[in-house]
């Protein structure tokens, strides 16, 4: 097992040269207190925001002071983006507006340099390359129709490998995928998993050259890696990002447990979402960072909203760099049962994608006649039906908050089927459990 190449990366990033020894934990939580302390004056004196919220907070002696500082949220940039700037206007390249996950609200926009962009490619190529190299093809199922989009990034890092990256996009007719894949004899994709599992069961066993996908843009459920293992022989690795964090974030080695971080350009922070504290490794939280290295917009302490860990000891791969474990579940993605316990995305993910006919599903809580209705719309391989309907419904009766609520408060669970091509839910961003109840 090779050890992960983002290692020597960021030892070069850092200014860690060969000759000096092997890479060590302390120098780089040297560089990111350094480049903390950077950040700091750069961000109050030059964003209208940080120089309100942060002016007397620059003076810190050890990474563990930056708890003293009070979080950025997502709400804080909807307000209004244009205060976090650092730079003029004329210097961003690219904005990348995010919209809310609700009805209304006003959208999240980020903004880039040119220099932040060329830090994103940066990060993109050295982790593909940890399954990527010279004259492999990549099939890129992410946005890449604009100038600066991820898609477009990612297939410029790929570019440095040498390798050709294949610029599709998230693509609604799988069927003309598989034949892009068949076609240009793709050995790697890139894509959400809901989109790669699709592609797997609508290819009905039939083998492909593809034997690497890296799977991003949401929680990766463990049913959905097992399944492209179990039909394509392809090996799974997952990529942890968002665009608030310029895209990358970590990605997997070859021990696939846990994502590695981009420590030069990111510093990763786990908090007890209730008392905002920092936990011990091991203990999970929040995930919050902050930006060492933006120009156009950095961001200091910003909560996510995702859960996660870091792993205690060292990874398999034999790295110095810090290793987080999956994430699996937001903050705001779960739901209140009638029997008080809490329901999430990914715990009807793993029983209901395991099922061989499904390739995607929705979920909606309602209340109806005063009892709560969790309602789930899936999409199937057209071959079945009744059968599955069954088993969807037995799966999701046997988790066990959905059993102590139909058990204590009468909750109700429907099934409904869409054979593919007649409707129901697509592949899309984030997926959640829609929690359309109204409250007095």
């Amino acid at each position: 097992m090779k050890i992960t190449p983002l290692q020597d990366w960021i030892g070069e990033k850092i200014g860690y040269r060969e000759g000096s020894g092997p890479l060590t934990r302390q120098a780089i939580e040297d560089w990111q207190l350094e480049r903390l302390r950077e950040t700091l004056r750069y961000a109050v004196q030059r964003s209208a925001f940080y120089g309100k919220r942060l002016k007397g907070f620059e003076q810190l002696s050890r990474l563990e002071d930056i708890s003293r500082l009070p979080f950025t949220t997502a709400e804080d940039i909807r307000q209004n983006p244009l205060l976090f700037l650092c730079v003029s206007q004329d210097e961003i390249s690219r904005v990348v507006t995010l919209p809310t996950s609700g009805t209304t609200g006003t959208p999240k926009r980020i903004y880039f340099t040119r220099e932040d962009r060329e830090l994103i490619v940066d990060f993109f190529s050295r982790g593909m390359s940890t399954f990527t190299g010279p004259g492999d093809r990549v099939l890129i199922l992410l946005p890449g129709e604009r100038q600066g989009s991820v898609g477009e990034l990612l297939a410029e890092g790929l570019d440095r490998l040498q390798a050709v990256g294949i610029q599709h996009g998230p693509g609604k007719d799988p069927g003309s995928t598989l034949e892009v894949i068949k076609r240009e004899r793709i050995d790697t994709l890139v894509g959400a998993p809901v989109q790669a599992l699709s592609l797997a069961r609508l290819s009905r066993g039939e083998k492909t050259t593809v034997r690497k996908a890296l799977l991003t843009t949401d929680h990766v459920p463990e049913a959905i890696a097992k399944e492209l293992q179990n039909l394509w022989g392809c090996e799974v690795f997952n990529h942890y990002g968002m665009t608030e964090m310029g895209y990358g974030g970590g990605v997997e080695c070859e021990a696939h447990l846990g994502y590695h971080l981009r420590e030069a350009d990111l510093f990763f922070e786990i908090v007890d979402p209730e008392t905002c504290v920092p936990v011990e490794d091991g203990t999970p939280g929040e995930i919050v960072f902050t930006t060492l290295t933006r120009r156009g917009m950095p961001l200091i302490r910003y909560r996510t909203g995702d859960l996660g860990r870091f792993i205690p000891g060292k990874c398999p791969c034999g790295t110095v760099l810090k290793s987080l474990e999956r994430v699996r579940a937001r903050l705001e993605g779960s739901v209140r049962l009638g029997s008080g316990k809490t329901l999430r995305m990914a715990e009807l993910d793993e029983p209901l994608f395991a099922l061989p006919a499904l390739l995607d599903f929705s979920a909606t809580l309602t209340r109806e006649a005063d009892t709560d209705l969790l309602h789930i719309e899936i999409r199937a391989l057209e071959s079945q039906g009744e059968e599955l309907e069954k088993s969807a419904q037995r799966a999701v009766e046997a988790i066990p908050a959905v059993a102590a609520a139909i058990d204590e408060s009468g909750l109700r669970v429907s099934i409904e089927i869409f054979r593919d091509g007649q409707g129901g839910p697509t592949y899309a961003g984030k997926r959640r459990i829609a929690d359309l109840r109204v409250t007095s």
